[in-house]
């Protein structure tokens, strides 16, 4: 069979993509390695799929051009796909941030994509092992172990090397490299951080959790963070991961809600208090003993001085810490960087050079935050470039 576009990785940006090619009336082919669809989109949000977030705009996103998602996002938005949840009556809540996530099963989101794609009767080819990709005569060949398909337009879809397990790899920044188009440095985004052994004494607070504002230099996320065995977990860090580089230190403010001066403040009302008992009354016990500890303020409040008690109050709003690295791309929920965009257009996620060549989603060098951001990029760009297509097929 003939088909005007192939699509490579079965994920939310190359199954969105398909849809919208498709029910435009292009005949599609997806090509993916797994047995079956949506791999990432299962596991997400502990298998409930935060599949967007209400308050994704441009300026929640990563990329070398921080302009460049602003077009797709624009054009299809959280309010679109709530729509298209809503049309499949799926049953969904706002969990927190403008987190949307399904009530029932990541498999519902799933299946709508797949009834969507049957409107459009895009093809599919699983468990298809690509062993060659080419480009002659305005036509891509793929080679696979299902078989040879051929296209005017290939999309690549196949995401970047985050959560190997699924089945992830960086085939989409070879293909990249292979029609001229630079990568960006991939690395671990959303990933929880290691901390070096001198940092044993929180190490040993591992499954203890606090509401905290986290920094990795201006940027800056008041949500929970959580000690592991490793390192430093949770929202916060996962967000600030993002944004690190190696050897840059993280500022975390342990106590968002008091005031500089809220220690002295103690001192007046708690006099025979210890610096334990007063930060314990904030912060989980654990914590608290291990803070205490660390900044040393031995004996009751009362014996305290006030220009101790305000620089032990500017550390714990400020508290530095270094990791040496994170759990990488095994524990990443995204990976950052990617097919540059300076290659591609950002209305049709075309490459510049070679007609009939797009990347979208996650194999592109743009990076939501945490809380259904990807995937509300993936159905925005899947939607930009599954439109192009179909202009192109019947222009």
């Amino acid at each position: 069979m003939q088909h005007d576009a192939i699509i490579l990785g079965a994920g939310g940006a190359g199954l969105f993509c398909a849809l919208t090619a498709g029910q435009m009336g292009a005949r599609v082919l997806v090509i993916d390695h797994n047995q079956e669809p949506g791999k990432k989109i299962l596991i997400s949000g502990g298998g409930r799929c935060n599949f967007t977030n209400i308050g994704a705009v441009p300026d929640r996103y990563l990329s070398e051009n921080k302009h460049f998602a602003r077009s797709a996002l624009s054009r299809y938005t959280p309010a679109d796909f709530v729509d298209l949840v809503r049309r499949y009556n799926v049953a969904f809540h706002e969990k927190t941030l403008g987190q949307l996530f399904c009530d029932g099963s990541a498999k519902q989101i799933v299946a709508m994509l797949m009834d969507e794609c049957a409107a459009g009767r895009v093809d599919f080819a699983f468990g298809a092992a690509i062993s060659d990709v080419s480009h002659a005569d305005g036509r891509f060949t793929v080679t696979t172990s299902a078989g040879i398909y051929s296209a005017p337009n290939l999309v690549i879809a196949t995401g970047g090397p985050a959560i190997p397990k699924l089945g992830a790899t960086g085939f989409a920044y070879q293909l990249g490299k292979q029609f001229g188009l630079k990568i960006i440095p991939p690395r671990p985004a959303l990933v929880p951080f290691t901390l070096p052994q001198t940092e044993n004494l929180f190490r040993e607070l591992a499954g203890v959790a606090a509401e905290v504002v986290a920094k990795a230099g201006k940027p800056a996320f008041r949500e929970a963070a959580l000690f592991t065995h490793k390192g430093l977990s949770g929202p916060a860090m996962l967000q600030v991961s993002s944004y690190w580089r190696h050897g840059e230190a993280i500022a975390v403010d342990f106590l968002p809600d008091a005031p500089t001066d809220w220690l002295i403040s103690a001192k007046r009302q708690r006099p025979k208090a210890g610096l334990k008992s007063v930060l314990g009354s904030a912060l989980p016990e654990r914590l608290a003993t291990a803070l205490a500890d660390t900044l040393g303020l031995g004996g009751d409040m009362a014996s305290q001085k006030d220009a101790a008690l305000t620089a032990a109050m500017q550390r714990l709003k400020g508290w530095a810490f270094r990791p040496d690295g994170t759990e990488g791309f095994a524990k990443a929920e995204v990976t950052a960087g990617g097919i540059d965009t300076a290659g591609l257009s950002s209305r049709s996620m075309a490459a510049n050079h070679i007609e009939g060549l797009f990347a979208i989603g996650e194999a592109v060098d743009v990076t939501g935050w945490l809380g259904g951001y990807n995937f509300q990029w993936a159905w925005a760009s899947g939607h930009a470039a599954g439109t192009a297509i179909a202009e192109r097929v019947h222009s």
